[in-house]
This record gives C-alpha cells, structure tokens and sequence, in this order.
C-alpha cells in the first residue's frame, strides 16, 4: 500500500511539473488586456488576482473554523499550481493576496535582470506561495507611508497562513536615511518582516533602514542568511515553538526612542501575560549580532545581543553565535528549563560601560530557578550564571589579541596557537563550526564560535564528503 501510494504521488508530482506554465507582468509594457505571455504580458500582479485569474482555493465559509473545508477558487483560471508568475522592471504598487490556499506551490520572482519594485507585500490567510528577488520599499509611493513591508498574516476571520517562502527579496523604508534625524527614525522607520503561521521560510533576504527587523510570531519556521544592516528596534525576534535562526547577520543600531534594542529577543505570553507562558524548541545557530560597524555612526546606542528575559524557554539550543555588542546581556536567558548554550563567542565591542557582555542563564522574574540548563564551549567577556547551571569549558576573554585575527575588522576567527584550540568538550558540540567547518579539526573541539583551520579545509556545503 505504502509503495503504491509512493508511485502515485510521484506520478501526481510529475504531472503536475509537466503541465507546469510561466506568465509575465509588465507594468511598464504590459495590458491588462493581456493573457499574461512573455510578448503580451500583463500590466501589475495586484491586477492578477483583482481579475480572478489565478486558480486556488478557499474556505467554504467565514469565519474560519477547524471544521472548515477548502472549495475551489476562480476554477480554471490560467495560473494554478506549479507556475510561474515572472515580474518586470518597474513599480508593481502594493501587492495584498488574501485567500488563496494553493494545494501546490504557485511562485512570484523577479524575471532574470529585473527589478520589480513594490511599497508592500501582504498575504493574509494562504498557503504555498514562494516570493523571490522583489525590492518592497515604502519610499516607492507617495505620499510616503509608514508600515509593515511584508505582513504575512494569519487571521482570526479568513483563517491561519502556512507554507510561505519569501527569499532573496531587498525590503527598507528608504534606501538612504543617512539625511534622517533621530526623530525621522523614529517617525518613519518601518517594520521589516512580520511572520505568522506554519512552516514559514524567510531566507537570504537583506533589510536596510527598518525599525524592527524580522519578527516571527510563527511555529516550526525558518529564518536564514537574512542581512539586517540599520535598525532602530530589535533585529529579530523569535516567539513561536519551534523556529530556526541560522547564519542572519544583524548590524548597526540606531538609538533613537525607549525601546531596549536587541539582537535577538523573545519572551513568553502565557494565561498571566508576559512572561506566564513558555517558549519551546528553538534554535540560534550561526548568526552574527554587531552592535555597530562605525563607532562615528550617528543616534549609536547600547545593544543587547541575544536578549530573552521573560521566560519560561525551553529545549533551546544556542550555538555557534558570534556576538560583538557594547551592552552587559551578550546571551541572556531570564528563566529556562534543558537549554544548551555552547560554543558562542561574545566580545565587547569597547571598554566603555555597559558593559562587558556575558552569558547569563538566570531565573525567571517570578523566581523560578533555570533547571537542567548548560553553558559548555563557549568564549566570553564574562559569564554570569546562576546556581545550577553546569559550566563547562567556557574561556573568559581578557585579552582580545590573543585569540582573534583582527578584533578592529570583526575577524574573531581564532589565531594560531589561541588558548581556545582544542581546548573544549565534544559532549553535545556543534558538528559544524560558524563558517560550516567541520568539528573538530585538531585533537579536540575549540572553544568559541571558529573551529582553527588550515587554508584547504572547505565548508561542508562545499565539500562533496561534507554534510
């Protein structure tokens, strides 16, 4: 039974490959008299869906309910599941997709050597769309407008959001705010990413000029090799069960209003509010956190790194993170039950108070001691757990220079010889170091984010034996 189902999938899939189609939208040569071919494509994609011209699926009543049933949606119209919808040059406007529950995925690109530009991208309610290579910027319409650039959003009336992937797409509110005030960035700044739903994907995306970065609300997610350079809130924050944030590089805050920027937050919201609930299963693998690239830089202010003080966290793992920040919490957790912190590197970014940065596993606010909770590998300015949580093989950094290549350019890769080479546990170590080297390479672990390499080890992605 298992085989045959097996077979008919993949037939399923197959056909569904074949009769795969591509279309086009040009609004600076398109029509909306078109039928959507490379000569005669169509004028914007809101125009698509305004014109019932994509097949799908929907509730078969509202409110959504569990017991709701999906019915087809504009049956037989061109664009079904498995094509392609290619964007041209040009100003595409806002974009909203509400209600369309694709049964297979249906994706949005940039056509090679265009940039499709729009103000904003909303999917509210839907599944199995991919988004690809667009430019979302809130100074393309006027009158300038402050809001969220890409909402993809679960509702409490149409229904939840999944199987979403928005990737390689460049989003800010403006593409140069070196011009703003303290005030503007305040005023103006727009929120990047915001994630709710299932088995969403946000990758290799860059955000410049944003107030708060990539904040997920979603469940059993990815967030990887993201870029946010220039924020005035917080880079990313992680509050669903379950989410990955691997490889993203956060750099650059702005000071600008009360909000206590960080890196990275999450906090629980339970029966009691804040703090009353949990946060299970996530992992911080890889990501790099700089306070700031130019110390001249204007409104510069003091950034937590990896910041979570209203627990409870549970099962998390936090590795191979590299957090270079000028601020006491370099990875703070404020309550937490089985989590693993080994193998980060956190170094001040300056002498000045606050400061150094530590790694802390604490109690929660209401007391509550952190249980079964490990801090192993990792190198730091400072270490600040409390009773309970095992210590193991952690180096306190009192000499910059003699660890790292070159602290001035953010180069934290180890030198040779460091006191950190070979000089961890293998018990629960990352397989893989930051640059995706494989552990160990000498006659032991190295403590810190960098496994110490010879010139001819290649990533693991790079390398055919690798994983």
């Amino acid at each position: 039974m298992a085989r045959t189902l097996l077979f008919c999938v993949g037939l399923a899939f197959v056909g569904l490959q074949a009769d795969a189609a591509e279309f086009y939208v040009d609004p600076v040569n398109g029509s909306a008299g078109g039928d959507g071919s490379a000569s005669r494509p169509w004028r914007t994609i809101q125009e698509v869906f305004d014109a019932g011209l994509v097949e799908s699926q929907q509730w078969d009543k509202l409110p959504y309910s569990p017991q709701s049933k999906l019915v087809a949606r504009n049956a037989g119209a061109p664009v079904h599941a498995g094509d392609t919808i290619w964007l041209r040059s040009g100003f595409h406007g806002d974009l909203l997709i509400e209600s369309y529950y694709n049964p297979g995925n249906i994706t949005i690109a940039a056509e090679k050597g265009h940039t499709p530009r729009l103000s904003s991208l909303h999917i509210r309610s839907g599944s199995n769309w991919t988004v690809r290579g667009l430019t979302v910027s809130a100074e393309f319409s006027q009158p300038y407008r402050r809001h969220t650039l890409v909402n993809l959003e679960s509702h409490n009336w149409r229904g939840p959001i999944h199987d979403i992937v928005v990737e390689r797409c460049v989003l800010s509110s403006v593409a140069d705010a070196s011009g703003w005030t303290a005030k503007d960035w305040d005023r103006l700044s727009c929120d990047g990413f915001h994630v709710d739903g299932t088995r969403m994907t946000i990758r290799d995306n860059r955000l410049l000029n944003v107030n708060f970065g990539i904040s997920v609300e979603a469940s059993h997610s990815l967030i990887s090799g993201n870029l946010v350079e220039n924020f005035a809130g917080d880079g990313l924050r992680g509050l669903g069960d379950y989410c990955t944030f691997e490889y993203n590089t956060v750099k650059n805050c702005y000071k600008v209003n009360a909000n206590h920027d960080d890196g990275f937050q999450s906090w629980s919201v339970g029966p009691g509010g804040v703090g009353s609930g949990q946060v299970v299963g996530v992992v911080l693998r890889g990501n790099t956190i700089i306070n700031y690239d130019d110390p001249n830089q204007p409104y510069r202010g003091t950034l937590q790194g990896i910041g979570c003080f209203d627990g409870t966290y549970v099962d998390w793992v936090i590795e191979n993170n590299v957090i270079i920040t000028d601020h006491w919490h370099g990875i703070t957790l404020g309550g937490a039950r089985n989590c693993l912190v080994i193998n980060n590197t956190v170094l001040d970014q300056n002498n000045a108070s606050p400061g150094p940065p530590w790694i802390c596993i604490d109690k929660h606010k209401n007391g509550t001691a952190s249980v079964n909770c490990v801090v192993r590998n990792n190198l730091a300015t400072d270490f600040r757990n409390a009773a309970g949580v095992r210590e193991e093989n952690n180096l306190r950094i009192e000499n910059p220079a003699a660890f790292f290549v070159d602290v001035a350019r953010f180069d934290l890769h180890l030198l040779p010889g460091a006191p950190a080479i070979d000089a961890g546990s293998n018990l629960n170590a990352p397989k893989l170091d930051r640059d995706r080297i494989a552990r160990p390479q000498g006659n032991g672990i190295d403590i810190g984010a960098y496994e110490w390499y010879a010139d001819n080890v290649l990533p693991a992605e790079e390398n055919t034996g690798g994983q």
